[in-house]
């Protein structure tokens, strides 16, 4: 695949593309990566997971979000409303070839997906590697005393703190729970209970809501990009287990 992919704004958006070890598409199916906060498509958590699936023969795609990355626009307008929007460019570009996009969100990608999710029928099944729900929760939590427009991200110099980031996550989305009840494919939740940026108690609330019809996989002692090795691999595993039966 080698097209170029473009937002709406006409920001083009940089991808990396690999096909699984078996030359021929598995079941016609595409999982697409989508990363976290200040994230980009090359995160370890992301690729790895990707590396994985393709050894199981899947295709996969992994892009940045506009604003991050080597993806073309400004930081400061990435919000999750925007990227739902990069997310949709993304999948027009490849459902001509693709009759089965499986989406992989891990973090605030997590919440895009949901959006996506609910109103695309193309996507036919989810993953949340610690997807993020209430969002106006993280937003506050991380951020409630930096000035937007005046500080930055973690104490990150290229991730600006803009007021168009906070007001989506905190006013226009707020908390993803009414979109939870409109996902009707099959989900793969996957959280670790030591996270202390998007909090566990959002996989659990998706389970709260949708009980048995989602897959949740909770990794005792992880983080929140499942650093260590052994947690990383119990994630992956999960993973891979799971996509072999959807």
């Amino acid at each position: 695949m080698n097209q170029i992919i473009k937002n709406h704004v006409g920001e083009t958006l940089d991808y990396t593309f690999a096909p699984g070890i078996d030359s021929k598409k598995k079941d016609g199916c595409l999982i697409v990566f989508g990363h976290g906060v200040t994230g980009n498509k090359d995160r370890p958590v992301i690729v790895d997971t990707a590396n994985a699936l393709n050894q199981e023969g899947f295709d996969t795609l992994r892009f940045s979000f506009s604003g991050n990355g080597d993806s073309q626009g400004d930081f400061r307008d990435a919000t999750i409303s925007k990227e739902v929007g990069d997310l949709q460019a993304v999948i027009d570009a490849v459902a001509v070839d693709y009759t089965k996009i499986v989406y992989a969100g891990h973090s605030m990608g997590g919440a895009v997906g949901v959006l996506q999710a609910v109103k695309d029928s193309r996507i036919k099944a989810l993953i949340s590697i610690a997807g993020m729900i209430d969002t106006k929760a993280f937003a506050l939590r991380e951020f409630g005393e930096v000035i937007p427009d005046k500080g930055v991200m973690w104490e990150d110099e290229d991730c600006p703190l803009s007021s168009a980031f906070m007001t989506d996550l905190c006013e226009t989305i707020g908390n993803l729970e009414a979109s939870i009840a409109h996902i009707n494919i099959p989900w793969l939740l996957l959280h670790g209970n030591a996270d202390d940026v998007v909090m566990a108690k959002d996989t659990e609330t998706v389970r709260s809501v949708k009980g048995k019809a989602v897959d949740v996989v909770m990794v005792e002692g992880a983080d929140h990009s499942f650093n260590d090795p052994g947690h990383k691999s119990e994630m992956i595993q999960a993973v891979k287990k799971w996509v072999r039966r959807i």
